[in-house]
């Protein structure tokens, strides 16, 4: 299947706003957030600080009167550069441009399923600045396999799972961490969608270098055209 029929695809497999955090919120409480290079205000804060990261993310919420903040799938970012995890080399093999959506609410939040599906894999990815305990969701959709990734989640959430276990849309399927087990970072869920895992088991990369990037983001589509936040 080719890129544009995949995104197709994607827009068809909902119709509507489909969280993948608990269902407490409305989509009139989310808000999209700026986390790129460009955004001057992280200029005045230590972005290597997941405290103060945390502080920032929620005084944005305050002011703008939302609860949770999204957004971030193609951004290029400057908060990487704290960990040697992302090869901080040159402006071409950099890992810097992200590759899923970020939701940013409280640690303890319910994740859930955006699709039908079963369990692929999940693992502790647990590098400074990596996804923290992860879990990888296959589905089926008219003969074609794709996977969508939960990244940044905690350590019970993983603790009692089953490869091939059976999940349906909108189900609870983990709860998010806190920066002591999510790679230290204020907390969110990483939410990618991924057509071929290339092999890989329980991970996947969620930031790509410039260099690399074309491939990843035609395996690795826009969450929101599923999402429709």
């Amino acid at each position: 299947m080719d890129t544009n029929q995949f995104a197709k695809i994607l827009q068809e497999l909902t119709s509507d706003f489909t969280p993948v955090i608990s269902s407490t919120f409305l989509k009139e409480d989310y808000l999209a957030i700026d986390l790129s290079e460009d955004n001057r205000a992280l200029d005045q804060i230590d972005v290597a600080s997941s405290e103060a990261f945390e502080v920032y993310i929620s005084n944005y919420l305050r002011e703008n009167e939302k609860k949770v903040a999204y957004g971030g799938y193609n951004e290029v970012r400057g908060i990487y550069r704290r960990s040697s995890h992302f090869n901080k080399q040159d402006a071409v093999t950099e890992r810097n441009i992200h590759l899923g959506i970020d939701v940013w609410c409280d640690a303890g939040t319910e994740i859930l399923a955006a699709l039908d599906g079963e369990i692929h894999s999940f693992k502790n990815n647990d590098n400074y600045g990596d996804y923290g305990p992860t879990i990888i969701l296959q589905h089926a959709f008219e003969g074609y396999i794709f996977y969508t990734l939960y990244g940044h989640l905690s350590l019970e959430s993983i603790a009692s799972l089953q490869i091939r276990q059976e999940v349906k849309k909108g189900q609870v399927i983990a709860k998010l961490g806190n920066a002591s087990v999510n790679g230290d970072y204020a907390p969110h869920l990483h939410f990618q969608i991924i057509k071929d895992m290339q092999g890989n088991t329980g991970d996947y990369p969620g930031v790509s270098s410039k260099n690399d990037l074309k491939s990843y983001l035609q395996n690795c589509p826009d969450p929101n055209l599923l999402l429709k936040i």
